[in-house]
């Protein structure tokens, strides 16, 4: 055995470590387990994580409450997190969201434009004429407006957020073991949580916090309603001389064409080759992963070839005279929750809790989330009155 805790979380990811660093707040003994980033993606054998990128959108608009107040309250600690750690991960580059404009008949642009009236957000409707103005590398169709939100809005490093929510755990207390999990049995005492590395950690109770992972054969003692989804994003390098050009570039969400040609896209952002990237991501449809092997293969791929070939398209109507020095793709997975929100509860009994299920929408809010993970296991039950979703627990039937 190498250590005996409170708490444990499995999970070394942006849920999990912002769990440990809530647990370790409380004054808690926490341990967080989970290896680091892989050096080799494509030759690596063992688990993946899907924050390894340098840039994720934020913002605290957002048509469905819950997730509106799950990012808020997050967006809300980012500077607090930034000043503990020394480690900064929010840009506040602005967050600009196009679709067609809004008519007041419950269109996308609508809904944004309540959710934005509901927050008090200060985010002007901008006509295509304005966005084009104000934004004269973007393109969209006549028929579209944008709402252009510039504070509390932009992109975070998901490396560093972890990264900062795990030095703020350890300053508080917790211990950190780098290792992969793999068995978590309950006890008469506790849970006992087997690394690959052979050693043992005991707590009284565990958190897993596994993503996609989620899914393997064995981690946990029920099987969760939850479905994987393979993911590809697009790297557009910039040239130097379009650094200054693209200066204003916000993280941009556009909603304008048919549903399948939705895409996301951040600024030009260095990623760790010294280069910048525009990033894009939107998949053209879904590649359901069912097995945790077929999560492991994916993630040693470059993702989809089609997927990649449809965002090349979409990135060139998108900003048109934009020649990129190089293009590439990656892999990354999302997971989702049969009621849209994430699981936070007991697997069974009350030692072993899980909490997943991102759907897309989580990177922003994770520590917010990380936060109702911790209290349920303190409390060892849900004291979330402020949410109309209980994050409830699916199972498989």
């Amino acid at each position: 055995m190498i250590g005996q805790f409170e708490f444990a979380v499995v999970g070394k990811g942006m849920m999990g470590a912002a769990a440990a660093r809530h647990l370790a707040a409380a004054g808690a003994r926490v341990a967080l387990i989970g290896p680091d980033e892989p050096h080799d993606r494509k030759r690596h054998g063992g688990v993946f994580a899907s924050h390894y990128d340098e840039g994720r959108i934020t913002r605290t608009i957002d048509p469905d409450a819950d997730w509106a107040r799950l990012a808020n309250r997050s967006i809300a600690r980012y500077r607090e997190i930034e000043a503990e750690s020394g480690i900064s991960f929010f840009t506040e580059a602005g967050c600009l969201i196009t679709g067609p404009h809004p008519q007041g008949g419950g269109g996308y642009l609508d809904a944004v434009v309540a959710a934005r009236d509901r927050l008090g957000a200060d985010a002007p409707v901008l006509d295509r004429a304005a966005v084009g103005e104000r934004f004269s590398w973007c393109a969209v169709p006549e028929t579209s407006a944008g709402v252009f939100e510039r504070y509390g809005a932009g992109y975070i490093n998901p490396r560093a957020l972890v990264a900062a929510e795990t030095a703020c755990a350890e300053r508080r207390g917790a211990s950190v073991f780098r290792s992969e999990v793999v068995a978590i049995g309950e006890t008469a005492e506790g849970v006992e949580i087997t690394l690959r590395d052979g050693g043992t950690v005991k707590a009284g109770r565990v958190l897993v916090a596994v993503g996609g992972f989620t899914i393997a054969p064995g981690l946990l003692p029920r099987a969760l309603d939850l479905t994987v989804k393979a993911r590809t994003v697009l790297f557009a390098e910039v040239a130097e001389r379009d650094l200054e050009r693209f200066g204003d570039m916000p993280s941009w969400i556009d909603e304008s064409w048919l549903p399948e040609e939705h895409f996301y896209l951040l600024p030009p952002i260095r990623y760790p080759d010294g280069k910048f990237y525009i990033k894009i991501g939107g998949d053209p449809s879904d590649v359901v992963l069912h097995t945790e092997s077929a999560v492991r293969d994916w993630f040693r791929t470059d993702g989809g070839s089609e997927a990649a070939a449809h965002l090349r398209r979409v990135l060139a109507r998108a900003i048109p005279d934009f020649s990129p020095v190089s293009l590439s793709s990656a892999p990354c997975v999302t997971t989702f929750t049969a009621h849209g929100y994430p699981y936070a509860g007991f697997v069974a009994g009350e030692r072993i809790a899980v909490l997943t299920g991102g759907c897309g929408a989580a990177a922003k809010s994770c520590d917010e989330i990380g936060r109702v993970g911790a209290s349920l296991v303190m409390r060892g039950h849900l004291d979330e009155p402020d949410y109309r979703t209980d994050f409830a627990v699916r199972f498989r039937t």
